[in-house]
């Protein structure tokens, strides 16, 4: 056997691993509301699939080598909060991912992936961050997978391969319902269909779709969930396990092309980054750092207003003296 489970390994038998041909994939997904259809679990039994699809496909194209499968991480950031979602700091999130990384990379391990079934913007930059972290400190690969992949997925960049995977093309509609896809819609209902059918309450193919604008997305906190909203984003009456099966098929290409080429060296885990990690106020420093910068001023002009309030002040009758 060569995809292992590390909670059910013995420390001889996972220090027995070649660390040149073994690598660690660690799941990490928020429990988090995903509409009134689907359980709030379903980003983590995402990324517990596309961790195991991607182990099974790895140890097939690399004989030799092995794969160890850490335990589902429940933690996420930036989520829909209502009842059922638990809501983790950014900060946690990406500090948690860099005490794993560590352990195993102390332990000498030298590939180490991160599969996500979170679309959250500041998530996706915790994860990026911490495999950033992990590989400069210990010069070696932590690469998360998932923002550069879930990017390309909702621009609809993949949208030609779903075709041909599906075997017909997708209508007008179905193309616009897909850009307006975004949580517990069309995919997200999809994949649950084909992984976990029984938590999926019948009631989704009554759902309306759930249409919201870009600036509504990105300016109301919360916003699937107000004025009547039921928390999800899209089209959840067009799922299929068809549309899930040619959908995750298209994705462990694309991932294993992003893997294959980690692992040979021939591209950079700084390369597949998702564009959000660009974004200043999306990382997590940005707002202790402008914090901090700010209690920092205010001491420097306290201290100034300070020092000009004890400056001496001229004597009347010295000036009078001096003036005769």
């Amino acid at each position: 056997m060569s995809v292992y489970l590390l909670e059910e390994m013995s420390t001889p038998a996972l220090d027995a691993l070649p660390r040149e041909r073994t690598v660690i994939i660690l799941a990490v997904s928020p429990l988090e509301q995903h509409g009134p259809h689907l359980p709030v679990g379903v980003d983590a039994f995402t990324a517990r699939h596309f961790s195991e699809a991607l182990a099974e496909q790895l140890v097939k194209d690399r004989p030799g080598w092995s794969v160890v499968l850490a335990p589902t991480l429940h933690l996420g950031s930036y989520t829909f909060d209502t009842v059922g979602t638990i809501r983790v700091r950014q900060r946690l999130v990406r500090d948690v991912v860099v005490d794993y990384g560590e352990s195993l990379a102390r332990a000498g391990f030298r590939y180490i992936l991160i599969a996500n079934g979170h679309g959250g913007p500041g998530h996706l930059v915790a994860l990026e961050e911490a495999a950033a972290i992990v590989s400069r400190r210990h010069r070696m690969m932590m690469a998360s997978l998932t923002g550069h992949l879930a990017w390309g997925f909702l621009r609809g960049r993949y949208v030609d391969k779903i075709e041909a995977a599906l075997g017909r093309t997708l209508s007008a509609e179905e193309r616009q319902a897909l850009a307006e896809d975004a949580h517990g819609g069309w995919w997200e209902t999809s994949i649950m269909l084909l992984l976990k059918p029984h938590l999926v309450a019948d009631a989704y193919r009554q759902l309306p779709p759930a249409r919201y604008s870009p600036s509504r997305r990105l300016l109301l906190p919360n916003y699937p969930l107000k004025n009547g909203g039921e928390g999800y984003v899209g089209h959840p009456a067009l799922a299929s396990e068809a549309f899930a099966r040619a959908g995750a098929q298209v994705l462990l290409t694309e991932a294993m092309e992003m893997v294959t080429a980690l692992l040979d060296g021939r591209l950079r885990p700084a390369q597949r980054r998702s564009p959000f990690f660009a974004v200043p106020f999306l990382r997590t420093n940005f707002w202790p750092t402008v914090g901090g910068v700010l209690v920092g001023l205010t001491a420097v002009a306290g201290w100034w207003l300070s020092r000009q309030g004890a400056s001496p002040r001229p004597n009347p009758q010295h000036v009078e003296r001096k003036g005769e």
